[in-house]
């Protein structure tokens, strides 16, 4: 069974646009998954005029909240929020560990600790001299 028509189009555009915001935060994510730059760097302009045009066309927050017509574009904006957020966590985590690699190739000297990553993911501090201890 389709869903019904809206009667405004206002309403029609905004969902229409942010179902492309959806699929293009799925673009997004796999190509931060698969270290694709040049991909993930042309999805940004169409990503922001996605972003400007939705704000051009969608209500006030508060009108989103009560009036009922609009809960599936809240519900669909809702899961581009999450998306966006799983994104910008796996952007973070790559840049932890260009950060750990570009440390890990400085010079240091032999008591300065080293951060590696712990079975949990987290990063770790460890003295250079316990390995040697150790040893």
């Amino acid at each position: 069974m389709s869903e019904p028509v809206p009667l405004n189009p206002q309403l029609s555009r905004a969902r229409a646009l942010a179902t492309q915001l959806e699929q293009m935060l799925e673009l997004e994510f796999e190509a931060l998954r698969t270290q694709d730059l040049e991909q993930f760097e042309q999805l940004q302009p169409v990503k922001s005029q996605l972003l400007v045009d939705l704000t051009l066309l969608a209500p006030p927050a508060s009108e989103l909240q009560v009036n009922p017509d609009w809960q599936d574009f809240r519900a669909v904006m809702l899961a581009c929020r999450d998306s966006h957020r799983r994104n910008e966590v796996l952007i973070e985590r790559k840049l932890e560990a260009i950060r750990g690699a570009l440390q890990s190739l400085r010079v240091q000297e032999v008591t300065s600790s080293v951060e590696v990553y712990n079975r949990l993911g987290h990063i770790a501090r460890f003295s250079r001299t316990q390995g040697y201890n150790e040893a």
